[in-house]
């Protein structure tokens, strides 16, 4: 018995398993519906691009940086109040 990648291995478990099924096609569209969704969709408005306001990389590291080793006041001052 040869051993193949784990990958390859679940890919065609699913994929031998959707297709002896009489909705196999539908189940896959509704998986990549689901995915499209996902990673796309979501991505426009929950994850917007900040950094593409700056033009050079150093701008961009630059407030990465500032972002990272600054703390903001606002999203403590309940923990004080």
């Amino acid at each position: 018995m040869e051993r193949r990648n784990v990958f390859y291995r679940v890919f065609m478990f699913y994929k031998e398993g959707f297709q002896s099924k009489t909705l196999g096609r539908t189940l896959w569209a509704i998986i990549l519906i689901k995915l499209f969704i996902m990673f796309a969709v979501l991505k426009l408005f929950f994850f917007p691009s900040v950094l593409g306001q700056y033009d050079t990389d150093e701008e961009k590291c630059e407030q990465v940086i500032k972002n990272f080793t600054t703390v903001n006041q606002e999203d403590y001052a309940a923990d004080y109040d």
